[in-house]
């Protein structure tokens, strides 16, 4: 039988193995643009549940700890991949509500209604994603539970025939078997399911270490602690270290070398043995301390750094971080709870100042920080809507991979109504809001913005962040590359002809706006070629407009009306 305990060291290892490996998943991405965050994302959403189930009891029943990581991570869902990853856990303590304990056939009933729960909320499941995944496994559990009830034999069986459906991923998605990879959402979802299983067969919860990091204390040795005792005291520039390799014929005291650094510096450690000598001391003049050292043998290694300027960073550091506090505390003020007063408000999801300006000045009572490759999560949103004093609050996810996050907001606010008005991307969003008319009833006036942003085109330049072949194109790492409504058509050298030849190919003759919205990055002289071209070729027939936006991963972001 699987307890409360077992199962809330289950979902922690489970959570501790993604974290372990979520730049590998991360790397399965087979789209060029620098998006791959299906592993961070998976990772972020279960590590939501992890945090408060590590605060429980021992010894809680099976459906409290299921509970609490279900509603844990529905708030902390980030992505699509984390918020399936969110409905099948939903799904799992549903079934397991009000269990004290549970044997496998009640394990895999839980499954079933979380695979359900996924399935559903999909409005076009596609085969060869987490969804095959979960699919697969709650089917083989199913009938091994025939004649097997073992929790630990069930779930082996899970994770095998789970395996198995993510080698098949890419027979059922062709776009996979071209790139050579796996569906990186079912990778993320085996990857927990097998940190889950070590608790279950083994009683072993997968630790998880940072990347680079070391499990063990590493061993530091004499030198390196009687040094670093100074640092803080910088009455000379240069700390300096050297390792000398003793020369045999050389008999001179070291007592002498130590002397002499005294003499010209301080903070001075000293310490040899019959084959070498460590020096640590603080001078303004290294190559004299370093001269000194080489009358007693061969330099082996050397180091000089610059005390000032490594003092002058670490409190500019300071400062930052200090600065980044302060504008965290501001926004947890910003963000209290108000009362549902005015009829209608917006919250829109974006990233970089000049958008976040674009969107308060259109309307919107609050920005939530996100976009490509930095989601929010469930809970940002639900906080954003409840700061909004409105009855109705109108939400603009402006990225396909934010909407579900945004969607299931929904349910998680009772006391005002919510309304996610799909939009995809930035151009979109601001097409709806700026399509928001006061003098209609809020109704119909929601319904005037879910129709006005359809029609916009929208075309994006970025970076490639991996090798690619995609379509007709063969990617190569940092080429420049050009998507028009989402499909990679551009491959270009220059961030500029590659925002020309996108903008081209959204104009039809129909077309009356053009918006340029440049990014992090993006100099003031390519804003003003880019415009100058723009205009030359149809500032004649079209209104074009130039907004510094400051958005990360996209140097263009170009709409077209």
């Amino acid at each position: 039988m699987i307890n409360g305990t077992c199962l809330k060291n289950a979902i922690i290892s489970g959570a501790n193995n993604i974290s372990k490996n979520r730049s590998a998943i991360d790397d399965l991405n087979i789209f060029p643009v620098p998006d791959g965050d299906t592993g961070t994302n998976m990772s972020m959403t279960i590590n939501s549940a992890a945090s408060i189930l590590k605060e429980m009891e021992d010894d809680t029943d099976v459906g409290i700890v299921a509970s609490k990581a279900a509603s844990a991570m529905l708030r902390g869902a980030r992505g699509n991949s984390g918020v399936i990853l969110s409905l099948i856990f939903r799904g799992f303590a549903q079934g397991l509500k009000e269990k004290n304990s549970v044997d496998g056939s009640c394990i895999v009933s839980a499954l079933g209604n979380g695979v359900e729960a996924a399935y559903n909320a999909v409005m076009k499941p596609t085969e060869g994603t987490i969804l095959t995944v979960a699919r697969m496994g709650y089917e083989a559990g199913l009938e091994l539970c025939e004649n097997e009830k073992d929790p630990v034999a069930v779930w082996e069986a899970i994770v095998k025939a789970s395996e198995k459906a993510l080698e098949l991923t890419p027979e059922l998605l062709p776009v996979l078997k071209k790139a050579n990879v796996v569906d990186a959402g079912g990778k993320g979802l085996l990857t927990i399911f097998e940190g889950m299983l070590s608790v279950f067969r083994d009683g072993t919860v997968i630790e998880f270490t940072e990347s680079g990091g070391d499990s063990k204390k590493e061993e530091v040795d004499y030198f390196a602690n009687a040094a670093a005792q100074f640092d803080d005291d910088i009455t000379f520039t240069y700390c300096t270290e050297f390792i000398v390799g003793k020369d045999p014929d050389i008999h001179t005291d070291t007592q002498e070398l130590r002397d002499y650094l005294r003499s010209i510096g301080d903070c001075v450690v000293v310490v040899d043995d019959e084959e070498i000598i460590k020096v640590h001391v603080h001078t303004e003049n290294p190559g004299n301390a370093i001269q000194g050292g080489l009358e007693f043998g061969q330099l082996l290694k050397v180091k000089v750094e610059n005390m000032k300027e490594q003092h002058r960073k670490a409190s500019e550091a300071a400062e930052l971080a200090k600065a980044r506090l302060a504008e965290k505390i501001e926004k947890e003020q910003e963000l209290a709870v108000k009362e549902p007063v005015e009829d209608i408000g917006f919250v829109a999801v974006a990233a970089g100042d000049g958008l976040v300006e674009l969107f308060k000045d259109c309307g919107c009572s609050h920005v939530v920080s996100g976009g490509q490759s930095m989601n929010p999560s469930t809970q940002d949103i639900v906080s954003a809507i409840m700061a909004t004093p409105a009855k109705k609050v109108v939400v603009f996810p402006n990225n396909k991979n934010i909407i579900m996050a945004a969607e299931q907001a929904i349910p998680l606010v009772t006391d005002r109504e919510v309304i996610v008005i799909p939009t995809r991307t930035i151009p979109q969003g601001i097409s709806a809001l700026l399509s928001y008319d006061a003098d209609l009833e809020v109704d119909s006036a929601i319904e005037m913005m879910s129709e006005s942003f359809k029609d916009v085109q929208t075309g994006l330049v970025t970076f490639a962040a991996r090798n690619s072949e995609f379509g007709m194109h063969k990617i190569k790492e940092n080429d420049i590359i050009g998507l028009e409504n989402g499909k990679l058509t551009v491959n270009e050298k220059d961030i500029v002809k590659a925002a020309v030849k996108v903008t081209k190919s959204l104009i039809s003759k129909d077309s009356s706006f053009i918006t340029v919205i440049s990014g992090e990055g993006v100099t003031e002289e390519q804003s003003d070629k880019l415009i100058k071209i723009l205009e030359s070729k149809y500032g004649k027939d079209m209104d074009i407009t130039y907004v510094e936006g400051g958005q990360p991963v996209y140097y263009f972001i170009i709409s077209v009306e």
